[in-house]
């Protein structure tokens, strides 16, 4: 298990491509720019959309200006670094992994909607079973 803040954060990059049964524990922060291809990056756990803090004075200004702030910047600011994280699973053709995104919001609010066609084609469950199936028959379709 590794953990931003233990090591620095090219010392856990390296350790965590260099063992491929290794969990990284990292904050949205962690994963901007972060490049790990291949078999040491197959799982994503996103807990939470990651909409801008609010107590930024940036996002309080803009808030004040616009009435529709959240769906105006708010929400496409949010898509942005969503498809950035999500970005890290996929660096190459042969990669595969699982993001799962723990938010309910996506599957329970209009705006979810949004931010699930930001993505890349995929399969989709909320069946939690569904993917170690996945993972293998991913495993298997990269062997052949």
């Amino acid at each position: 298990m590794l953990r931003q803040g233990d090591l620095p954060r090219a010392e856990l990059t390296r350790l965590f491509k260099e063992d491929v049964g290794s969990v990284l524990l990292g904050t949205e922060s962690f994963w901007t720019g972060i490049d790990v291809p291949g078999e040491a990056l197959t799982g994503l756990v996103i807990d939470k959309l990651p909409f801008p803090h609010p107590d930024d004075p940036v996002i309080d200004a803009i808030c004040e200006r616009d009435p529709r702030a959240f769906d105006n910047y708010l929400v496409p600011l949010a898509i942005i670094a969503l498809r950035q994280g999500v970005g890290r699973l996929i660096r190459c053709k042969t990669d595969f992994g699982v993001a799962v995104i723990l938010d309910k919001r996506i599957a329970e609010k209009g705006y979810g909607k949004k931010f699930l066609k930001s993505l890349p084609r995929m399969l989709s469950t909320r069946r939690v079973e569904n993917i170690a199936r996945f993972l293998e028959e991913a495993a298997y379709a990269r062997a052949s």
